[in-house]
């Protein structure tokens, strides 16, 4: 246990209620598992998906580590069941006449997992943090609407420029740089959540390890086996731990869709994170009370390298890629689960939106087919010199067959020659940012619902827009769409934006996400949203002596 554990152990230790309060909060990893704990013990047990990238909440970039990170950590907002805005940290807010200037008010009671209180500072020092370049995050794009967020991540002015302050403790002031009328849904994100300062200073480059991290959310990190499992502790100093029914969560990192559905069958974990297709008739005939199907906003994609050959100033190249693949029948043979085929960027259901498509969306097959021939010539292929390059993707049931189907598909319509290769997902993030491939898999999950997080993925200056996009006129039309206050002419600008995008090809949007869960019957509370956002702190399970203590909570 390093010296600054233990200070917080024994601070914690010198009042017999806190002591109580914090005794596995403290303890060393390995020290109390599941199977040390109570016998009445609740600790679910939930899917994870792959080893998440990160746990640093301003550097995790995937879903799979979000998802963990939303029990973590709690911003000045969070989602409701719906998955719309809700009070987090922040009980109440409000936005001046002008729409550029928001002022959340922080609840006294909240604190951090060691005791100390969570104030406006920590905020401040996390959004900071976010767009210092010295953090290289991924998502420092993300809050490129408040007041000089863009030229701090330029390295034009310093972090402490952001448009951010802590007038006093439980006051954060936000300034923006254009009206942006989604900031607190989008402030509920994991990279907006606070940093714990004195832990971030001792620990600069390791502080969102279990033992060290300190959280505000409803649990504390408290083990975490790559490959295996991360455990997280209830949280009891978390400001509504009252409202919280489980003692712990167990995340079991199972990549593979058909394993975690055999252990999920076996009894190891009580709610899956994805579903396999290849079971899902056996699982709507055998399991269908446990099965949760519902629309996500997320879209499956295949992004082309624009910094390289064979893809590089080639939009045509890559319409004739494009046309030529069957979506309807992916989604009829092969995904097979309700996914909806992408004929555009932005998925439907989004608010004040309407879905755009490319311009040969409903022409015959055929027509579609001929096109693309006549492209591939003029681009120089033939099926004597067939284009050859390599598609990568990370390992995955349902990877490996599109890639397989969508690769027939090229071969049979022009004769390209496409490598398959199968990675793991970290190895596959890093081939991306190296630069180490031509085509890619890949997915962009909304981080709020708004079209605009799906239009920003593909800014030329956004940290995760991994085919490397980049056209001047797209993003001045998300200049002036940020910039707009009327709804109705800024869905146009976006909705502009989006089909010059289209024109371009950057990368060949596939289908749109469903959620696909399975939730044993003792799991109390689950709820279904656009967003596939479900924390922990809401559900409990049947029997338990948490759920029998403890009723659920609305949240002030």
């Amino acid at each position: 246990m390093s010296k600054r554990r233990a200070a917080l152990c024994a601070a914690a230790l010198a009042t017999l209620a806190a002591a109580l309060a914090t005794l596995t909060g403290c303890s060393r990893s390995g020290e109390q598992g599941p199977a040390g704990a109570a016998p009445h013990a609740a600790i679910l047990t939930r899917g994870g998906g792959p080893d998440p990238d990160s746990l640093d909440p301003q550097k995790a970039r995937g879903f799979e580590a979000q998802s963990i990170l939303r029990d973590l950590c709690e911003g000045l907002t969070t989602l409701d069941r719906k998955a719309a805005v809700a009070p987090g940290v922040a009980s109440t807010w409000g936005v001046s006449t002008d729409g550029r200037v928001y002022v959340f008010k922080l609840r006294r009671e909240a604190r951090w997992s060691n005791g100390d209180p969570v104030v406006a500072a920590d905020f401040v020092a996390g959004l900071r943090r976010l767009v210092d370049p010295a953090t290289a995050s991924g998502y420092a794009q993300y809050i490129d609407v408040i007041a000089n967020a863009g030229d701090i991540v330029a390295g034009r002015k310093p972090p402490q420029a952001l448009g951010v302050a802590a007038p006093d403790d439980a006051t954060v002031v936000v300034t923006l740089a254009t009206p942006a009328p989604y900031l607190p849904t989008l402030l509920s994100h994991p990279s907006a959540c606070p940093v714990h300062r004195p832990t971030l200073t001792a620990h600069p480059e390791g502080f969102a390890r279990p033992g060290v991290m300190v959280c505000n959310g409803a649990f504390v990190l408290e083990e975490w086996v790559p490959g295996a499992y991360i455990l997280a502790r209830r949280n009891r100093y978390y400001w509504n731990d009252a409202a919280t029914r489980l003692d712990a969560v167990k995340y079991l990192l199972i990549p593979d869709e058909n394993a975690e559905l055999t252990r999920y069958r076996g009894g190891e974990l009580q709610v899956t994170f994805v579903v396999p297709r290849g079971q899902f008739d056996w699982i709507k005939a055998n399991l269908a009370d446990q099965l949760h199907v519902s629309p996500q906003l997320t879209t499956y994609y295949y992004g082309f390298n624009l910094r390289r050959a064979p893809f590089r100033d080639k939009p045509r190249l890559r319409r004739a890629l494009s046309l030529v693949i069957d979506r309807e029948l992916l989604a009829q043979r092969v995904l097979r689960v309700g996914e909806l085929p992408a004929w555009g960027w932005v998925p439907p259901g989004v608010d004040n939106y309407s879905a755009q498509s490319f311009d040969y969306r409903g022409e015959p097959m055929a027509a579609r087919v001929a096109e693309a021939q006549r492209l591939y010539r003029e681009a120089g292929y033939s099926r004597e010199r067939p284009l050859t390059f390599e598609l990568r993707y990370n390992s995955g049931e349902v990877h490996t067959k599109l890639a397989v189907a969508i690769a027939s598909m090229w071969r049979e319509a022009l004769g390209a020659d496409v490598r398959l290769t199968q990675v793991e997902f970290k190895s596959l993030l890093q081939d991306i940012d190296r630069g180490d491939v031509e085509m890619f898999r890949s997915s962009w999950v909304g981080d709020y619902n708004d079209a605009y997080t799906f239009a920003q993925y593909l800014k030329s200056d956004f940290g995760v827009n991994l085919p490397h996009y980049a056209s001047a006129a797209y993003d001045a039309l998300l200049t002036r769409a940020a910039a707009e206050t009327d709804r109705a002419r800024r869905r146009a600008l976006l909705e502009q934006a989006e089909r010059l995008m289209l024109l371009d090809h950057p990368l060949i949007p596939l289908y749109f996400y469903v959620n696909k869960h399975l939730v044993k019957p003792e799991v109390q509370g689950w709820y279904d949203n656009v967003m596939n956002v479900v924390y922990s702190k809401d559900l409990a399970l049947e029997g338990s002596a948490a759920a029998a203590s403890a009723q659920p909570q609305r949240h002030p």
